[in-house]
């Protein structure tokens, strides 16, 4: 039983931190735009200076990414905490019922990875060089970050309960 609550309290922890970003994202627009412009103007790039993209300065296409941002993290928080009520519904029922309703809060940790090692690791960080400049430096080594844990809880949580 102690697992399987411990697993409930991690997803849950993965869906806050989703919406926490949502919040925080929306809380903070104007720097949010400011920081993806950064990043996908792809200035100050003094160590690799020649891009394989062309960098991208246009106002519309900076929103949507931070809207796609915003979606993405609003999502990792609606698939875990979904996820962490059907677990904890069924928290006292059997393993193949516990392992059977694990499938929104695999969701969620996945689009959790979708979102921070896809969109700032290798969309960010690959693709747009950000690990070169301040800025963007710190929003990948976050991005790792929130991407290995979920990752880890992804793991546990996947893992069959007995």
């Amino acid at each position: 039983m102690a697992i399987r609550i411990l697993k409930i309290i991690l997803i849950t922890f993965v869906g806050l931190q989703g919406w926490f970003y949502v919040a925080g994202n929306i809380a903070n627009w104007s720097t949010g735009l400011e920081a993806i412009a950064y990043v996908t103007g792809m200035a100050e790039h003094n160590v690799y200076s020649t891009h394989i993209f062309p960098p991208i300065t246009n106002p519309i296409i900076i929103t949507l990414i931070f809207i796609c941002i915003i979606i993405g993290e609003f999502l990792v928080g609606a698939f875990s905490l979904k996820g962490a009520w059907d677990l904890w519904k069924v928290r006292h029922d059997s393993s193949d019922v516990f392992n059977s309703s694990k499938g929104f809060a695999i969701l969620g940790s996945g689009m959790a990875l979708v979102v921070w090692f896809g969109g700032f690791v290798v969309i960010g960080g690959a693709l747009f060089q950000m690990w070169q400049t301040t800025i963007g430096a710190n929003s990948f080594k976050d991005a790792f970050v929130f991407a290995a844990t979920s990752g880890i809880v992804l793991l546990f949580v996947n893992a069959k309960d007995i």
